[in-house]
């Protein structure tokens, strides 16, 4: 199950990862991951549960938030884009922190978790539907998140390629590219959103970029690219899997490395 888990979430990441590369927007996927946590616990604030599906709502919204302030910044001239992120993902992400150790000691809601993970335990979070066990709850949640980007992708794949590679064009002929780079952003913040529980936003990180990267490496074919950044992915899950078995360490960081050495 714990293979199962990461390989679901490594192909979640990675395929919205490849547009992240195509579109030079890897350091988003940082920042997103980060800022996250900001809606998160705004949104336990204000539902007083952890497990309410509102707090996926509220960290993409705050990865949007994080989206338009970048670009807000950016278009002042003042600061390029790297800049504009590195101003903003801190200062919300510090918010959060302090939020949680200020108002939220005691709940299991703690930032070393959303940042580092723990796989090891995600199959004891059970999914149950009328008495019924489904399995456990981040695969379910992440297979959701799959097949939602997966159909994003194959119902948008023409506007989604003008876009990234040609966004003038996109305009011209009415294809509203700012409409899809946000619709996209949202997928980013809600994919990362949904995979914190169970590999925390390190591994997130390395999950879009790493394969998505390696496949624009090795080809320049599109929808190649897309299925070599989700096959990287899984190999890079299960490998780290092993690799984490074999060295009695961290499943998040060895999937990691895996990705890296990939």
């Amino acid at each position: 199950e714990i293979q199962l888990i990461a390989s679901v979430v490594a192909m979640a990441c990675s395929l919205v990862g490849v547009f992240l590369v195509l579109r030079r927007m890897a350091m988003m996927s940082d920042a997103i991951s980060h800022t996250v946590l900001l809606g998160i616990v705004v949104t336990f604030f204000l539902v007083q549960d952890v497990g309410s599906p509102l707090l996926i709502i509220g960290a993409a919204a705050t990865g949007v938030l994080t989206i338009s302030l970048v670009e807000l910044l950016n278009k002042t001239r003042l600061v390029k884009e790297d800049a504009a992120i590195g101003l903003v993902f801190p200062a919300l992400f510090s918010i959060a922190v302090i939020l949680i150790s200020r108002f939220a000691a005691n709940v299991h809601l703690d930032s070393d978790a959303v940042l580092l993970g723990e796989l090891a335990f995600a199959p004891f979070d059970r999914f149950e539907l009328f008495g019924v066990d489904l399995g456990p709850r981040a695969l379910i949640v992440m297979s959701v998140i799959l097949i939602l980007n997966l159909l994003f992708i194959v119902l948008f794949y023409k506007e989604l390629k003008l876009a990234t590679f040609d966004a003038g064009l996109a305009a011209t002929l009415g294809f509203a590219p700012g409409v899809i780079h946000y619709g996209l952003m949202t997928l980013v913040s809600v994919t990362a959103v949904g995979a914190f529980d169970a590999v925390g936003s390190i591994l997130v990180v390395a999950m879009m970029i790493g394969p998505a990267a390696a496949a624009y490496l090795l080809t320049d074919h599109l929808p190649r690219m897309l299925g070599l950044s989700a096959l990287i992915g899984v190999v890079s899950a299960v490998g780290g899997y092993w690799l984490a078995r074999w060295l009695d360490a961290s499943i998040a960081g060895s999937t990691a490395t895996m990705v890296g050495l990939l």
